[in-house]
């Protein structure tokens, strides 16, 4: 184990095989190139990729390195089963404990919690499998949000406002997940808030395109026409409320190192808590180096602030 940061190997493992792993492919060289260009030794793996072995721990184990800079979004990267690999291998990662990692993904799971200890999140329905389009109907009024339990980067989300359209979402979400999550859908402003440390960032407001009903994966990752709001359009209050809430919110989970909290408003003025992401993207559509670079943060700094908070806490466990 290298004694400081700056001797050390920094492994930037992106890829994987979720549905996001197109999305991570541009993540990970980003952060590798921004490591570098402060100066670390960097080594990039593409877990799972083209001329890879489909072992994982033989991919790592064949890499001498003192650090793990997870990009990897969705799947194994993001649900700790690859945090659990690299403990297991004695390695510091960046991000969130493999539990913290597992209860964030599922979402089901992070609303029941939340609802036990009175953090505000929209009601919902959860299935397994078989999904009953009439018990929701009979529950929850149109329009609703259907959603995989265990996919970020709003893949296999729709939203339905009479049956036919609540069907289709239904197929969707489950090609990606056999648990769905059937969501009440929050009429509002949506917010994204950025976690370093123990700091929640200033607020992004999201405001997709018309043609697009939600903050979905084409406005993410490759439309040109939606808008980042920052400053959010809050006033300090809010913005001061909406921080708390949201950082409340990520360290409810036990969530540490760096992630982002989404985040509703109503018409009535209230926040409604969506979910937490503790690998969120770092493309060039991104909204955590988007979020650093308001407070002056360039990507380079973001990314060097991240690996350096990971490997202090490495070295002290």
């Amino acid at each position: 184990m290298a004694n400081t940061l700056k001797e050390a190997v920094i492994v930037v493992v992106y890829g994987g095989r979720s549905a996001e792993r197109e999305v991570s492919l541009q993540s990970g060289p980003l952060v590798a190139k921004g490591l570098r260009a402060k100066g670390y030794k960097v080594v990039e793996l593409d877990l799972y990729g083209p001329d890879a072995a489909s072992d994982p721990i033989a991919q790592l184990q064949s890499i001498s390195f003192d650090l793990a800079f997870i990009a990897l979004h969705g799947g194994e990267g993001e649900d700790g089963r690859v945090q659990a690999l690299l403990e297991m291998l004695g390695k510091p990662y960046t991000g969130s404990s493999p539990l913290s990692c597992g209860l964030a993904m599922d979402k089901v799971l992070t609303k029941r919690f939340w609802q036990g200890i009175g953090i505000p999140t929209p009601a919902f329905l959860s299935f397994v499998g078989r999904v009953d389009a009439e018990l929701i109907e009979s529950t929850m009024s149109y329009p609703v949000i259907v959603k995989p339990s265990r996919e970020g980067s709003t893949i296999g989300i729709n939203k339905a406002s009479n049956r036919e359209e609540l069907d289709r979402a239904l197929i969707s979400a489950l090609e990606y997940d056999s648990d769905v999550l059937v969501e009440e859908f929050v009429d509002g402003a949506e917010y994204t808030i950025t976690i370093l440390g123990d700091v929640a960032y200033p607020p992004i407001g999201l405001k997709p395109a018309p043609e697009h009903q939600l903050y979905d994966y084409d406005a993410k990752y490759l439309a040109d026409d939606t808008q980042y709001l920052l400053p959010c359009g809050l006033s300090d209050d809010d913005e001061n409320e909406l921080q708390k809430l949201s950082l409340e919110a990520y360290q409810s989970l036990g969530c540490s190192g760096w992630g982002r909290v989404d985040v509703m408003r109503d018409r009535a003025g209230r926040f409604w808590v969506l979910e937490v992401n503790t690998a969120p993207g770092m493309t060039s559509h991104s909204l955590v180096p988007m979020a650093a670079e308001f407070v002056g943060v360039d990507y380079a700094s973001l990314v060097e602030k991240i690996a350096i908070d990971a490997f202090t806490k490495g070295t002290c466990d």
